[in-house]
């Protein structure tokens, strides 16, 4: 899948964010090295540390189905701006994906810009820091 059906899918799937507390909606799709795709949004709690990304709620779906392996990441959000991954989230791909997993990160007009992993996240803990 490419970047721009990527992130038409990480918008499409923002309709079921759960943010009551920031209406901050967040959509994002993973593509898997097998080709297969999940989506996740955003879903917050009133104790605001058991909110989950969009973003790792699409991932530990993957995860969950038995993919291991990242190999691309969209983000999208109602903003004006491009959404980045926040760093838990960045740790999160970091662990199933590898320096050049694609980070795809969109404005709400649909224009995108596209990062390797280690651009946004160089020198990250990993299992070879252990």
């Amino acid at each position: 899948m490419n970047s721009r059906e990527l992130v038409k899918t990480a918008r499409e799937i923002m309709k079921n964010s759960y943010s009551p507390y920031s209406k901050f909606r967040v959509g994002a799709a993973v593509q898997t090295e097998s080709g297969k795709l999940f989506t996740g949004v955003n879903i917050e709690n009133a104790s605001y540390g058991a909110t989950c990304c969009a973003e790792r709620t699409a991932v530990f779906k993957a995860v969950s189905e038995g993919e291991k392996k990242v190999k691309a990441v969209a983000i999208a959000s109602d903003s004006d701006d491009f959404i980045y991954p926040c760093g838990i989230c960045r740790q999160v791909i970091g662990e199933f994906g590898d320096r050049e997993t694609r980070i795809i990160c969109s404005k709400n007009n649909g224009e995108y810009r596209e990062y390797k992993l280690e651009d946004l996240f160089p020198n990250a803990f990993n299992s070879d820091s252990l």
